[in-house]
């Protein structure tokens, strides 16, 4: 069934910013035939990787912050535990007192400076800071979606979702802070192809959006989208162990 794609400007930034990460496939495919020494078309790949793992982590980024101002502004007995239990400095509770910020603001700004310089690029972490704005467990109910979109052919569950996660954006890390090296070696690189990027870059886009999904995303319009085919029958992601 296709999910229904959320309107929301945070969202839509997303996709424009995986679209970017698919451009530079497409210049990597298109400089193949002119392949030489002084070109890696590989690095158009790993360009494309590093750029889809930003878009998801920005989005993480400025998801939880529009839904904790959101949720800041209602003042809703139902927020969750954590939103209430987060402190305050007491210079932004002063300013709330004198009336020069409102106490959403306060909390929004807050929020931004704790986590605007914090990766959202490991399992553990993002789960950190989605608690700020959602009581679910949102990977496994993340693999329950994803399980569902694929008609239950697949078993996913929350360890082999952040698993598959985890190799994505450990490959990112490599790229970013090793060159892509091979472990040991100064010149050689991993191998990289534009379906192991065009693979990776789907996987992101479907987390994202099972993700929203799962947690309500605020603003759904009419469109729908068709989650990529991501699975193969055997009840597992890509045919293996998730890992």
């Amino acid at each position: 069934m296709p999910a229904p794609q959320p309107q929301t400007r945070e969202f839509r930034a997303f996709l424009t910013n995986l679209e970017y990460a698919r451009k530079m496939i497409v210049a990597g495919q298109s400089l193949a035939a002119f392949q030489s020494p002084v070109i890696d078309i590989g690095d158009f790949y790993r360009a494309a990787w590093v750029q889809a793992v930003s878009a998801i982590d920005h989005w993480f980024h400025e998801e939880l912050y529009r839904r904790v101002a959101e949720l800041a502004a209602e003042d809703s007995p139902g927020m969750p535990y954590q939103l209430t239990k987060f402190e305050l400095p007491l210079a932004k509770v002063e300013e709330v007192r004198r009336g020069t910020t409102t106490l959403a603001d306060a909390v929004s700004e807050h929020v931004k400076a704790k986590w605007g310089n914090a990766a959202l690029q490991n399992p553990r972490k993002i789960s950190e800071a989605l608690k700020l704005v959602t009581e679910e467990d949102i990977w496994a109910k993340t693999a329950v979606q994803l399980n569902e979109w694929n008609h239950g052919r697949t078993s996913m569950n929350a360890q082999t979702l952040k698993q598959k996660y985890n190799s994505i954006t450990e490959r990112r890390n490599r790229i970013a802070h090793d060159a892509d090296l091979l472990d040991g070696d100064l010149k050689r690189r991993r191998p990289i192809s534009d379906a192991d990027v065009t693979d990776a870059i789907d996987w992101i886009e479907r987390i994202a959006l099972a993700i929203a999904t799962v947690m309500g995303s605020g603003d759904l319009s009419g469109t729908v989208i068709a989650p990529t085919p991501p699975f193969e029958v055997d009840g597992s992601p890509d045919g293996n162990d998730g890992t």
